[in-house]
This record gives structure tokens, C-alpha cells and sequence, in this order.
């Protein structure tokens, strides 16, 4: 009995993080055939949705796993190719980007593709939970509004490229006079918040924006967002939430935030002004809007071992039935190879 390679499609953005992954592409193939994988690599294109269609053919075709490398972004794309699917293939991250929210989140290596494709070879998986905006659009970190998200559209592509998370830092600070607060109704699994919110976060994970403390509960796996409204638009109160985040997380109990646990949310804007929603760093469409929290929807591989046991549910009849998955996939492999001889 011959016994079926894998298939892997390295799906690489060319441009992000001073064009990194273009020096490393040959290294990082030879790394996964050394996992087992007959490897092939795509480079994506300015065309729309390059990734997205090139993760949705693959993941067709049968691929056992899609590796995308770049920012969020270019994360978000494959994630969105193949998470409408009803059969989905594995993935892995190669973190290339500005922020890598969700890199920082799964303890992949950042700046380093070639450090990064080597925690495929330990093969620790996680059963990761992801957003759905709509009924076609999905996230894998956070949604967000107000005004302080307006940042990620006002900071040039090429300032993004040239100095990274800085680019952020400097525009955010610049924004932080201008913050305003807005009238909104959001219903959650808990009842309805109305009132006057400054920032609406979504968060999977418990890194936003390069910060790891804004959701410092966050679980990956759990099937719940941790939506966190701020209720004001003061800067001297906003400088001082923002304290309270670095001093490890303390926010959660301020008086001037909502800290809310909930599987979906639905946001209503009570006035006529326009309310942008953003998704993992990108325009995603205007509010009203249903996020809905899709519980274990994609498999990615990630650095487990570096992973606080607080971030993960790790069901214990899950992981008994793994081991024994394992154990079964081990002895089949034994059993090929001897049939094979």
C-alpha cells in the first residue's frame, strides 16, 4: 500500500515586511518537505482577493494545508477563502506583518519565516474559533469601530511598510485629541447595552493592535468574543484606560468599560452619522452589523508549548480523544511502512 503525501500551498505575500519572505521562500519550502509535505508556493498579486481565491482553490483541491504568509491581512484573505467551505483544510502562519496580532496570539515567531515554518514540524494544534461578519466575511482577531480604529485607514501603505508598528504608534497618538463618542445599541448574549461608546472592540484573541493586555482573558478556543466598549471620549481618561491596559490589564474593572463575554453581538448606531466597522485591520462595511463567534472552525498549527493554559479551554474528553486519534494515526503509519517493505 503506497501511502498518500500530504499536500501543502505556501500562500506568500511578496511585499510585506520589507519584502522578507521573498529572501526565505526556497528555505522554508525545503522545511516543509522535511515535514512531510509535497510543497508548492504561490506568490499573491495586487489583483483583489488574490490570496482569498488562491486559499479557496487550494482547499478544493484537496490540499491538506494552506500556510499564509504575511500581515493579518494576507491571514484574513486565506481564512477567508477557505472558512465557507464545509471541508477545510489545516492552516499555519508565517507572520511577516506590521502588528501580527495573530501571530503574537498563537507564540509564532515574528520577522522570522524561517523559525516561524518550523513550529508546523511540532505539530501542536489548536481548534481556533473565528468571526463572521454578514454571511460571507470573516475575522480572526478583531472587529472594531469608533474613532480610534479610524487609525488603521489614515496610516499611508508605505509608512506601514517603512516603519512597521511605529506608523501606528505616531498616528494614534495624533488621533487621540480627535476622539469622539457615539450613540449605539448593541445587543449581546448577555441583554443590550445602549448608551454613548467611544470604541468597540470584537476580540478572539488577546492581542489587539500590538497590545496583549486589552483582552487579557481572551480564550482561542471558547466560542466567545470579549467585546469591550469604552464609554468615553476624554483624553485625559483615555490616557489613563490606556495605563491601566499596560499595568496588566486592569481596565477590565473600570467603571468606563463595558467587559463583556458573548458568542454574538449586533451593532445598531443611534444616530445618522456613519460607523465604519473594521476586521483584522481592514474596512469591513458599516454598521448595523451581526459578528457571530464560529466556536473551532479552523485548525492552525501554533507554538502550544508558549501558550498560557489560561488562553485555551483544553477540554479533557477533547484531548483524551486526541491522544487516542494520535496513538491510531501512528500505528497506521507503522503499519503502511511495514506493508510497503
Amino acid at each position: 500500500m503506497v501511502k498518500k503525501q500530504k499536500r501543502a500551498r505556501l500562500i506568500y505575500n511578496p511585499t510585506s515586511g520589507q519584502e522578507i519572505m521573498k529572501k526565505n521562500v526556497a528555505e522554508v519550502l525545503d522545511i516543509l518537505e522535511g515535514f512531510g509535505y509535497e510543497t508548492s508556493a504561490f506568490q499573491t498579486t495586487p489583483e483583489e482577493n488574490s490570496a482569498r481565491n488562491e486559499a479557496e482553490r487550494v482547499a478544493k483541491a484537496g490540499f491538506d494545508l494552506v500556510i499564509a504568509a504575511g500581515g493579518d491581512g494576507t491571514i484574513n484573505e486565506v481564512v477567508n477563502g477557505i472558512a465557507p467551505l464545509e471541508k477545510r483544510p489545516k492552516m499555519a502562519i508565517i507572520p511577516t506583518g506590521t502588528t501580527n496580532d495573530f501571530a503574537r496570539a498563537l507564540k509564532i515567531p515574528r520577522g522570522n519565516p524561517v523559525e516561524a515554518a518550523k513550529i508546523i514540524g511540532k505539530n501542536q494544534l489548536i481548534h481556533m474559533d473565528i468571526g463572521q461578519a454578514c454571511e460571507d466575511t470573516y475575522f480572526i482577531n478583531i472587529a472594531a469601530a469608533g474613532s480610534f480604529t479610524e487609525l488603521t485607514y489614515s496610516v499611508p501603505s508605505q509608512l506601514k511598510t517603512m516603519f512597521g508598528y511605529l506608523a501606528y504608534l505616531a498616528k494614534g497618538v495624533e488621533l487621540l485629541p480627535g476622539i469622539r463618542t457615539v450613540p449605539v445599541r448593541i445587543k449581546h448574549e448577555k441583554g443590550v447595552f445602549e448608551g454613548d461608546v467611544s470604541m468597540i472592540f470584537a476580540a478572539i484573541t488577546n492581542s489587539v493592535g500590538g497590545f496583549e493586555q486589552i483582552a487579557p482573558d481572551a480564550k482561542l478556543d471558547d466560542g466567545k468574543f470579549t467585546l469591550i466598549l469604552v464609554k468615553t471620549a476624554n483624553l485625559i481618561e483615555i490616557l489613563r484606560l490606556i495605563r491601566l491596559v499596560l499595568d496588566g490589564g486592569k481596565h477590565i474593572g473600570d467603571k468606563r468599560i463595558e467587559y463583556i463575554k458573548t458568542d454574538f453581538l449586533e451593532i445598531e448606531p443611534l444616530s445618522d452619522k456613519k460607523m465604519m466597522i473594521n476586521l483584522d485591520g481592514e474596512y469591513g462595511g458599516d454598521a448595523p452589523i451581526v459578528l457571530r463567534n464560529l466556536k473551532n472552525h479552523i485548525t492552525f498549527f501554533a507554538n502550544t508549548d508558549e501558550i498560557s493554559d489560561d488562553a485555551l479551554v483544553w477540554d479533557q474528553e477533547d484531548l483524551a480523544l486526541e491522544a487516542i486519534a494520535q496513538k491510531f494515526a501512528h500505528e497506521v503509519e507503522d503499519l503502511d511502512e511495514s506493508i510497503d517493505k
